[in-house]
């Protein structure tokens, strides 16, 4: 039971890490590197500076103890001088003491040395340290450089790759296949004319063919018939000559009415002849 938790656990943990990472922002991971190798690069530059220093102080105390080591050693011969001199001089414990003395300067000088020489030796190994240490601040900084540039390089690659992905998002809006959005595309507003227009002809295609504009028709055609031989007779009275491009006609209702209008017309001038006379 406690296995299959762990491993639930972990593949939430997984899953959520992926999530994260699937939806971070690349330009701010590109500044969580840089800060972090800003923090590294820090962190190296103080371990270095911390070796550096550990050379210096070593420098510093073998220095005093190659000074204290001449100094031992000067004392000692002075005090071997100053015995031989009272040895000479006939003063034997003067010269016991000078010994003595001789004998505790070089005491202190034998360990001194042994001092001095271990310092040395950790003064050697401080300069190699010192070395590798400058080494490897100047190549990390080199390494930084190098990752502040690829920075300036990733982000305008990011600045491209946003550009394309809003262009891309644009031609996919005006592609006729593409989803509906806030706003309609011409395709879609085409459409919506095209049916609206289709419909109307429908409709005006049907109201052309019922009875109604049949007999809608005839009755123009009608009034068109009588208007004309109306404007004959008057022509007639006024001795204008008929007018040429008359209409023609092509029904039967329509022939009947030209005809009517004739003879009316012919009636109407021998009235007019008649009144004349009188």
């Amino acid at each position: 039971m406690l296995t299959a938790l762990r491993r639930w656990w972990r593949y939430l943990a997984a899953a959520f890490s992926s999530k994260v990472e699937a939806s971070a922002d690349p330009k701010i991971q590109i500044e969580q590197a840089i800060e972090e190798a800003k923090r590294q690069h820090e962190l190296l530059s103080q371990q270095a500076a911390a070796v550096v220093g550990n050379q210096k102080q070593l420098e510093l105390k073998l220095g005093r103890a190659i000074e204290d080591v001449e100094k031992l050693q000067g004392s000692a011969r002075r005090a071997l001088l100053m015995a031989d001199e009272a040895r000479r001089g006939g003063d034997t414990a003067a010269s016991a003491q000078y010994e003595d003395a001789a004998q505790s300067f070089a005491m202190k000088l034998v360990t001194e040395e042994s001092s001095m020489k271990d310092l040395k030796g950790l003064h050697d190994q401080s300069i190699t340290a010192a070395l590798s240490a400058r080494k490897a601040v100047e190549t990390n900084a080199l390494n930084l450089q190098k990752q502040l540039a690829e920075r300036s390089k990733l982000l305008s690659q990011l600045d491209n790759a946003k550009m394309q992905e809003r262009m891309n998002s644009a031609l996919k809006q005006m592609n006729e296949l593409a989803p509906k959005g806030d706003v309609p595309s011409l395709a879609e507003v085409r459409d919506k004319i095209e049916t609206r227009y289709a419909k109307a002809l429908g409709e005006s295609e049907i109201r052309t063919d019922s009875v109604g504009s049949k007999m809608m028709e005839v009755e123009k055609a009608q009034l068109d018939s009588e208007a004309a031989s109306r404007l004959d007779a008057l022509r007639v009275g006024l001795g204008l000559a008929p007018a040429v491009d008359a209409p023609a006609t092509s029904s039967t209702v329509e022939t009947g009415q030209v005809a009517g209008a004739g003879t009316t017309s012919q009636q109407e001038p021998e009235k007019v002849k008649e009144t004349g006379d009188a």
